[in-house]
C-alpha cells in the first residue's frame, strides 16, 4: 500500500503552491492584484527566490545589493492580510494604477519570534515586454 502525498498548502497561506503563488514564481503568470502580488512576495521569501522578489520590486526603491543572506537562520511562520481592500479608497484621489496592502508576516530570526506589520505600495506599470503589472514600491510600518 503506497502513502498518498498530502499537497503542501502555498506559504503565504493559500492551497497547495502550484495552485497559488507557483505560477507567479516560476514566470508562468503575472500577479493580478497588488494583494497576490504581496502574498507571492511573501512566498517568495520563505522560499528564498530572490530573483522573484527583485524583478516585483520597483526599479526606483530596487535595492541593488543582495536582500536574502544565505546564512541567516530565517523561518517566515504565517501571513495574515489585514485589508485586501484598497485602502487607497480612503484618499480623496483614487489612482487605479497605485494600491496598498497591510499585512502581518510572521517569522523566526535564529529561534525568536517575530512580527513585521506592514502597509505596502503597490504601483501598476508595463514591464519591459509593454504587460501591465504590479510592482512593490515601498511599506510604511503602523504604530
Amino acid at each position: 500500500m503506497t502513502k498518498s502525498k498530502t499537497p503542501v498548502g502555498c506559504p503565504c497561506g493559500g492551497p497547495a503552491l502550484a495552485a497559488c503563488c507557483g505560477p507567479f514564481l516560476d514566470g508562468a503568470a503575472v500577479p493580478p492584484s497588488a494583494e497576490q502580488l504581496m502574498r507571492s512576495r511573501y512566498t517568495a521569501y520563505a522560499l528564498r527566490n530572490e530573483p522573484y522578489l527583485l524583478s516585483t520590486w520597483h526599479a526606483s526603491t530596487r535595492p541593488g545589493e543582495q536582500i536574502i543572506d544565505p546564512k541567516e537562520q530565517l523561518q517566515w511562520l504565517g501571513l495574515e492580510v489585514k485589508s485586501g481592500l484598497r485602502l487607497r479608497q480612503r484618499k480623496a484621489e483614487v489612482q487605479p494604477d497605485e494600491d496598498f496592502v497591510e499585512f502581518v508576516a510572521r517569522c523566526r530570526i535564529g529561534g525568536r519570534g517575530q512580527r513585521l506589520h506592514e502597509i505596502s505600495r503597490f504601483l501598476r506599470e508595463p514591464d519591459a515586454a509593454g504587460t501591465p503589472r504590479w510592482f512593490y514600491v515601498d511599506g510604511e510600518f503602523p504604530a
